[in-house]
This record gives C-alpha cells, sequence and structure tokens, in this order.
C-alpha cells in the first residue's frame, strides 16, 4: 500500500478517486445547504443563491453583474440567471447608475436584509460542519491545498484555450 491509499467504508482507496471525493463533497455539502435552507423556511432559496447573497452582503448590498462574476467565479450567462431569479423572488433588485446609465447595479432588497441573521446561521454551521474534527493547522493545509489544486486546474485550463 502506498502513501496514497486511504480507507472509506472499510474499502482501501487510493489517489485515483479525487474526482470522487470532491465531487461527493460538493453534493453532500449542496444536500446539507438545502435543508438548513428548508428548516429556516428560506424554501425559495436554493444554495447556489447563496453565492450571489454572500457577494452583496459583502459588498455594502451592491454591486455590478461583473462584479459579481468576478466574485462569484462564475461567468456572466450564469450570474444572469441566478440574479434574475433572486429578483423574482424579491431578495435583489437591478438600479442603473445615476452617474453613468449604462452600468446597472444589483441591490439587496429589504427581504434579503431580512433573512441576513439566518443566511449567516447557515452559513456558520457550513464552516462548522467542513471543519468538525480539524485544527487550526489541518484547517490552513487544507484550504492551502485546496487552493493549489484549484490553482493547478484553472492552469491546465488555460493552458488548453
Amino acid at each position: 500500500m502506498n502513501l496514497f491509499n486511504l480507507v472509506y467504508g472499510g474499502v482501501i482507496l487510493n489517489d485515483k478517486y479525487i474526482v470522487y471525493f470532491i465531487s461527493r463533497t460538493k453534493a453532500n455539502m449542496i444536500k446539507f445547504i438545502d435543508n438548513k435552507l428548508k428548516k429556516n423556511n428560506l424554501n425559495d432559496l436554493i444554495p447556489t443563491h447563496g453565492n450571489i447573497l454572500t457577494a452583496l452582503y459583502e459588498s455594502d448590498g451592491r454591486l455590478t453583474m461583473k462584479e459579481i462574476a468576478k466574485k462569484i467565479g462564475k461567468d456572466k450567462s450564469t450570474v444572469t440567471a441566478l440574479v434574475n431569479k433572486l429578483i423574482s423572488l424579491g431578495y435583489i433588485k437591478k438600479e442603473k447608475c445615476d452617474i453613468d446609465r449604462r452600468v446597472t447595479y444589483i441591490s439587496l432588497t429589504n427581504k434579503a436584509f431580512d433573512i441576513k441573521d439566518t443566511f449567516d446561521f447557515i452559513s456558520s454551521q457550513v464552516k462548522e460542519t467542513a471543519y468538525t474534527g480539524l485544527n487550526e493547522e489541518e484547517k490552513k493545509e487544507f484550504l492551502r491545498l485546496l487552493r493549489k489544486i484549484s490553482t493547478n486546474f484553472k492552469n491546465a485550463n488555460d493552458e488548453l484555450k
């Protein structure tokens, strides 16, 4: 058995299962968030809406579409679909810039501000669950390695263009 083998459910797996573990982790995390949203009566939201709301909460409640796309790492068409859904649900609105009418801002509504405490609570539960059993050093190392893996794929994709 080499250093890259590990035991999962009594079965020895090796490093070729990286995609499996990353996708299973993402699926479990999304299911966890979805369950927490439902439990907190936020049935109209889906986990991917959280990225946009978080970006806006962290930016005084107002960003352009381009800024949102950059902050959450999604393309503009994906952001547009999510933003339009959040507008229809009443959580955000579009506002034209007073100075440059070509610029449109996406802003939080009172409905979004009303759920901020619940939203923050769910976010803290996600982090707490993710880090259960990890000490501070392990958390830092995990994030360092995750960033490195993400950068590796970004660079590889950039080379393929």
